[in-house]
């Protein structure tokens, strides 16, 4: 992977960290991208204790110019792309759908889709152009991409969407050796999932509530690594990556 440049959206905590630790683990040179600066200098210095390069950048997805931004700054610093992980992404409140005003669904709309397809449009104009050509697109999709928690319209809608960019990035991509997967993540031990394994714990389809499972996120940065690490005549469409005993398959 010498020379391999890794992007990935969220890096600062969660499924981001643990993402960028595994790509550094695999000799990519990792640009950090998140809001807080802070957490992503935690990140860095974490995957340099082993060796690992990277660099961190303070980006907004809710923002066109600060997507546009980081872009150019990996292209002055590194001029190429390898890798992009769209991993960043937010939830809306709990609240009776309803009741979800229309300001938090274009939020979340805003950073869980239009953000990765703006990133995804960047990526394509470099990746297309650059010698050897072509580059790997990742999503983060959710186990929210096949089916939805209680309350989470927004949630939920957005990561069925990002399996349609997905699968229409990655058939457009196929001219310019683009290759674009998805990786759907159930019950990761993260700072967002903290809630399912305290207290009453989450709501469950039938009313009640209840603590549930999860799993290392060390187990999605490794399969996000694999999949950054296949050839470009190779492709991991859609994997599953989820805590063994949550309540996703069967009835609940």
């Amino acid at each position: 992977m010498t020379n391999k440049i890794a992007l990935v959206t969220g890096a600062g905590t969660g499924v981001g960290r643990a993402a960028s630790l595994a790509l550094m683990n695999a000799g990519f040179t990792v640009v950090l991208a998140g809001r807080r600066l802070e957490l992503l200098q935690e990140t860095q210095k974490l995957g340099a204790a082993n060796g690992g390069k990277s660099l961190p950048v303070s980006a907004d997805m809710a923002d066109p110019a600060s997507i546009a931004a980081l872009f150019a700054r990996v292209m002055q610093e590194f001029g190429r792309l390898d890798v992009l992980f769209n991993n960043a992404g937010m939830g809306a409140p709990a609240v009776p759908f309803e009741d979800l005003g229309l300001e938090q669904w274009q939020a979340v709309v805003n950073t869980n889709l239009t953000a990765p397809f703006l990133c995804t449009q960047h990526a394509f104009r470099i990746m297309k152009d650059q010698t050897p050509r072509g580059g790997r697109i990742i999503n983060n999709g959710s186990i929210s991409a096949h089916a939805p928690r209680p309350f989470s319209a927004a949630y939920t809608s957005t990561k069925h969407a990002i399996t349609g960019l997905t699968k229409a990035s990655n058939l457009d991509g196929r001219a310019y050796d683009i290759a674009v997967g998805q990786v759907d993540i159930g019950n990761a031990a993260t700072p967002m999932t903290d809630r399912m394994v305290n207290g009453p714990g989450v709501l469950q389809p039938d009313g009640t509530s209840k603590q549930e499972p999860r799993m290392d996120a060390k187990a999605v940065g490794d399969a996000v690594a694999y999949m950054a690490g296949l050839p470009l005549d190779a492709n991991v469409l859609t994997m599953t990556v989820m805590a063994t005993k949550m309540p996703f398959v069967g009835r609940g």
